[in-house]
């Protein structure tokens, strides 16, 4: 028995959202008397983290602390409308459309403290700390839930911003096939090591080292935990999930419960490094692209690659089985 180190990479760039027929997101912002602010939304956080971020973008647009922010993810039937979560669209079109929202009631906002405080809207500004004060006099000042206050019960006005980010359906030039298919191009590499058993043919991925480029890292840890995850579901497509091989008779055959589907557990989670590069995007919400489903590509064809460098079979099918690779190091040497 021999265990042969190799080492693979691969790199991807991947876009931000698709081109469907438009591919718009809404959000709508209100005050509570109280002055917390609700984030309407009927885009759906599949636990990537997206009522963080768009809460952050809320606050920061607002100048207002995030735990004034409240986000209410209603439903189809009574939320704005949203396109859905998917093709890593989530931060780029809700964030958008949350800022654009959040700047009209900012600036509601704004004119109402400056009416109570009876100076010009232009020259106030927010301290991050809930408080509207006069630029260059921190001491006259009000705060976020008298302003609300004083809006509902005083000068009968509504706190609110209505937001829609859309990006246009592109069709391609018939003479050249040129179009504007996704708002903006992620980019990412994987290099993983790999050890493969030439007698059992068991792969086992020792150390994978992740670098993204995504715009801006609106959540840094996020950001680090989606990347490590992909990675983590990368390993799992590679080295062990079958993808529905006898579909579509798959309840007779293959696994029905995770008793049964085979996937990484923590002793096979390799060590990680990632590197997040930021070069913001123009269109992004403060520079943000999309990076959610990227994260399990690269992994993949890098371990690929790995398992190429370390013995010299190559596959092309998902997953990487010992079988597979034993199949494979029986060709080299009869070859």
């Amino acid at each position: 028995m021999t265990l042969l180190r190799g080492r693979g990479y691969a790199s991807v760039n991947y876009p931000t959202g698709m081109n469907l027929g438009g591919d718009p997101s809404q959000a709508i912002i209100h005050a509570t008397t109280m002055g917390g602010f609700v984030v309407t939304l009927s885009s759906v956080d599949l636990g990537q983290g997206l009522k963080t971020v768009v809460a952050q973008c809320a606050a920061e647009t607002l100048g207002i602390p995030m735990e004034n922010v409240i986000i209410d993810t209603a439903d189809t039937d009574t939320g704005p409308h949203c396109m859905g979560t998917f093709a890593s669209r989530g931060t780029h079109r809700v964030g958008n459309a949350v800022i654009m929202a959040a700047r009209e009631a900012r600036e509601v906002m704004m004119q109402v403290a400056a009416d109570e405080l009876e100076v010009d809207a232009g020259d106030l500004e927010t301290d991050g700390t809930g408080f509207v004060r006069l630029k260059g006099s921190p001491a006259k000042k009000i705060h976020i839930s008298d302003i609300a206050l004083a809006a509902h019960f005083k000068q009968g006005r509504t706190i609110s911003g209505r937001g829609i980010f859309l990006k246009e359906r592109s069709y391609p030039v018939p003479e050249t096939g040129e179009m504007d298919p996704d708002s903006c191009q992620a980019h990412a590499c994987t290099v993983a090591e790999v050890e493969v058993d030439d007698e059992t043919g068991v792969v086992t991925v020792l150390r994978m080292y992740n670098t993204y480029e995504i715009g801006r890292a609106l959540n840094p840890a996020m950001v680090a935990q989606q990347v490590e995850g992909g990675a983590w579901m990368g390993v799992s497509h590679a080295i062990f999930e079958s993808t529905e091989p006898y579909y579509p008779a798959s309840r007779a055959h293959g696994p029905v419960d995770f008793c049964e589907y085979l996937m990484p557990g923590p002793a096979e989670i390799p060590a990680q490094t990632s590197v997040i590069l930021e070069r913001p995007a123009s269109n992004g919400p403060f520079g943000a692209k999309g990076i959610g489903e990227m994260t399990a590509n690269a992994p993949i064809p890098a371990i690929a690659n790995a398992i190429f460098d370390a013995c010299g079979v190559r596959l092309t099918t998902m997953p990487f089985t010992p079988e597979s690779v034993l199949r494979g190091l029986d060709a080299i040497r009869a070859a």
